[in-house]
């Protein structure tokens, strides 16, 4: 490797601040987030576990198809939401309902396509917040073609598009790293490494030294951070934006993490790992860690996060009358004939079931 190269090489071990007894590391080589910043993320990080912890009661109860719990990598999501300026644009997967709901989506809409809704369940304008993608990595291409368009605009925009470190072993995030770099689009690509793509571990995906290192080959610097270290994240994110922002094109992140309960509701994650590797990560919860670093009383922010649990309660039982027509809605800006065809033979078969009653 050329000295010219050695700047878009990741550093040794990830980027840690405050360790997992919540001691601040010592020459760490990068400056805390101050206590303001620390506070809003504790206050977000309770909110989001118990977030976490009322959906995966709610699919128990049928309210909702499927949850995919971000339960022990929290702070993931919250850093990258909290780094973003309102002009920006966050790319979530899946698992990150987390993350749009710290962008200011309600969290009773966040959850409306795990509901298992025709549609997201937010306006992505509104907040700037894509829909959630299912399929691994596909978002990525579309982070990069709305910070290209944005730069092109000449807008100050910066797109976070998250993905997991399965996402790295697909095609499509090989394909937006690379136009990426070539476009010099003002993205940050944050992976979070939660050691599982569903039950193929880390090691049977690549053989890279870290995920960091992966944007070597196409001109992006990396950078390895704790995933489970918010203070750490916060910096560290920050950067990254900031870099992007400034011109110097897309930054790759990525976030040491783990997957503390299964890959969702249906999955059997006893089946191919072991109790005691989750174990080991208990005693690095990022909420623990930041909470033993501020000692500070945390009251207040339970008694909001309850009430949050209170409203995704409230919004997720109620029962929505179906409403059959919205199936031919937004599927064309014009209808085709042949939707125009079904959608009046379809509304026949309605009316005269009514009729029949």
């Amino acid at each position: 490797m050329t000295g010219d190269a050695d700047h878009l090489l990741p550093s040794d071990s990830p980027v840690t601040l405050i360790d997992a007894n919540g001691h601040p590391v010592a020459d760490a080589g990068r400056a805390l987030p101050d206590e303001a910043a620390l506070r809003r993320a504790l206050a977000s990080l309770i909110t989001a576990r118990r977030l976490n912890d009322q959906a995966y009661a709610l699919v128990r109860q049928g309210r909702l198809a499927v949850y995919p719990s971000s339960h022990g990598q929290e702070a993931c999501q919250v850093a990258a939401a909290q780094v973003l300026d309102e002009g920006d644009w966050l790319f979530p997967t899946y698992r990150d309902t987390v993350a749009a709901v710290e962008r200011g989506v309600d969290p009773v809409e966040a959850l409306t396509l795990l509901k298992g809704d025709w549609h997201c369940g937010w306006d992505p304008y509104e907040h700037r917040v894509a829909p959630h993608a299912t399929p691994l990595a596909t978002q990525l291409p579309h982070a990069v073609g709305v910070a290209h368009a944005a730069r092109l605009r000449g807008e100050p925009t910066v797109v976070m598009a998250l993905c997991g470190d399965g996402g790295t072993s697909e095609g499509d995030f090989h394909e937006a790293m690379n136009f990426a770099a070539v476009l010099k689009a003002p993205v940050v690509f944050l992976i979070q490494n939660n050691e599982y793509a569903i039950s193929v571990p880390l090691a049977r995906q690549t053989a890279a030294p870290s995920l960091a290192h992966k944007g070597v080959g196409y001109g992006i610097p990396g950078e390895r951070v704790d995933g489970n270290d918010v203070a750490a994240l916060l910096s560290v994110l920050d950067s990254a934006v900031a870099k992007a922002r400034a011109g110097e094109g897309p930054q790759l992140v990525e976030a040491h993490t783990y997957r503390m309960q299964a890959h969702t509701n249906a999955d059997d994650a006893t089946r191919y790992r072991d109790a005691a590797d989750v174990d080991a990560w208990v005693g690095r919860d990022p909420i623990t860690r930041l909470s033993a670093y501020l000692s500070i009383d945390e009251s207040a922010f339970r008694a909001e996060a309850e009430r949050v649990a209170e409203h995704v309660r409230d919004g997720l039982n109620r029962d929505v009358e179906p409403e059959p027509a919205l199936l031919f809605e937004h599927v064309y800006a014009r209808p085709t004939p042949q939707l125009r065809e079904q959608a009046a033979q379809l509304a026949d078969e309605i009316e005269r079931e009514v009729a029949s009653r």
